[in-house]
C-alpha cells in the first residue's frame, strides 16, 4: 500500500464513480480499477460496493477513507515542511481578510513585505469573518484577520488591533455637525450596510439585538466604493472604520457615543501545520501595526 493508491481510493470515495475519479486523476479507467483491486488484494478487504451505485464504499472501505484522508494530509505538512527545509526565505501563504481592510489597510504592508521577502508568495481571499472562520477549518487558508471577540474553541487568535467603529455620512447630512452619533440615533437613519457575515455587519447586528432597535436598511452591499457612492448621493448613512472615508471631502465620519471598538485578531486553525512562510507574515505584519 503506498500514498499513490490511497490517492486513488480517496478521489474514486469523492466522486462516486470510477469514469469521473479517472478523468479528474489523468488515468484510464481500467488503471484505476487495476489499482484500486490491488489495494484491495494488499489488505485483504473488500472497500468498494461494485454492486451498489447509491452506496460506493463498504464498511471497511469507509474507516479506510477516514484514515487515508488524515494520513495524506499528514503527508502533505511533512513535504511542505521539508521543502521549507531548503529555502527559509519562501513558500505560500494563503491570508484571509475582509474586504475593507485588504483594500484600505493592507496595501502598504503588503509591499514592505514583498520588498523583504520577493520569494514569499501570499494570496489573499477576500471575505467576511463567518465565512473566513469556515474557510481556516477547512484548511482553504492558512491564517485571517477576523473579529476577536466570537472565538471558535477549534481556533488560535492573537490579539491584532482595535479599531473604533465609525459613522459615515455626507459632509452636507444635517447632523454632520454633531461631535458623535448614538446607536438609537444611527439605527433611525436610512442605512447602507454590509451583508451578513462581516464584522462590520455583524457588529451593528449584535448592538441592536441587544438592545431591541429595528434597523432601517435601505442597501445591504460588500462593495466598499458602491457604498461610498450611495451615501454620498444620500441614500444613507453607513458604519465604517476610519480610513474609508479619508481623502473625499463630501464624506465624513463621527464616532458612536458610546465607542462601539471593533477588535481584530489574527487566528489559525489548531493543531494545523503553520509553515515558516505563514510565521514569517503574521511577525512582520504585527511589527509593522504595532510600531505605527
Amino acid at each position: 500500500m503506498n500514498l499513490q493508491q490511497l490517492s486513488y481510493f480517496i478521489q474514486l470515495a469523492d466522486t462516486g464513480n470510477f469514469t469521473r475519479a479517472a478523468r479528474k486523476i489523468g488515468i484510464a479507467q481500467p488503471g484505476l480499477s487495476i489499482a484500486i483491486k490491488k489495494l484491495e488484494q494488499q489488505l485483504g478487504l473488500n472497500l468498494i460496493n461494485r454492486s451498489d451505485k447509491y452506496d460506493l464504499l463498504t464498511a471497511e472501505g469507509k474507516v479506510l477513507y477516514q484514515s487515508a484522508v488524515q494520513l495524506l494530509a499528514n503527508a502533505e505538512q511533512v513535504a511542505l515542511q521539508m521543502q521549507e527545509l531548503k529555502d527559509l526565505n519562501s513558500g505560500l501563504v494563503r491570508f484571509g481578510v475582509s474586504a475593507m481592510m485588504g483594500s484600505y489597510y493592507f496595501p502598504q504592508v503588503l509591499v514592505a513585505f514583498k520588498q523583504q521577502y520577493p520569494n514569499i508568495n501570499v494570496q489573499l481571499y477576500e471575505q467576511g469573518t463567518a465565512a473566513l472562520e469556515t474557510m481556516l477549518l477547512n484548511g482553504d487558508v492558512d491564517i485571517a484577520l477576523i473579529r476577536a471577540e466570537q472565538q471558535s474553541t477549534q481556533l488560535r487568535y492573537v490579539d491584532f488591533i482595535e479599531e473604533p467603529m465609525m459613522v459615515g455620512m455626507p459632509a452636507s447630512h444635517e447632523l454632520a455637525g454633531c461631535h458623535s452619533m448614538t446607536l438609537a440615533t444611527f439605527c433611525q437613519q436610512p442605512l447602507i450596510l454590509f451583508r451578513e457575515g462581516y464584522f462590520l455587519r455583524e457588529a451593528i447586528s449584535q448592538y441592536s439585538q441587544r438592545h431591541n432597535l429595528l434597523l432601517d436598511i435601505k442597501m445591504e452591499t460588500n462593495l466598499i466604493e458602491l457604498q461610498k457612492s450611495l451615501v454620498k448621493n444620500n441614500l444613507g448613512i453607513t458604519n465604517c472604520l476610519s480610513g474609508i472615508m479619508k481623502g473625499d471631502p463630501a464624506l465624513i465620519t463621527l464616532p458612536f457615543s458610546p465607542p462601539i471598538v471593533l477588535k481584530l485578531g489574527l487566528a489559525w486553525k489548531k493543531n494545523h501545520y503553520l509553515s515558516n512562510a505563514s510565521k514569517t507574515f503574521m511577525e512582520f505584519i504585527q511589527q509593522h501595526y504595532s510600531s505605527e
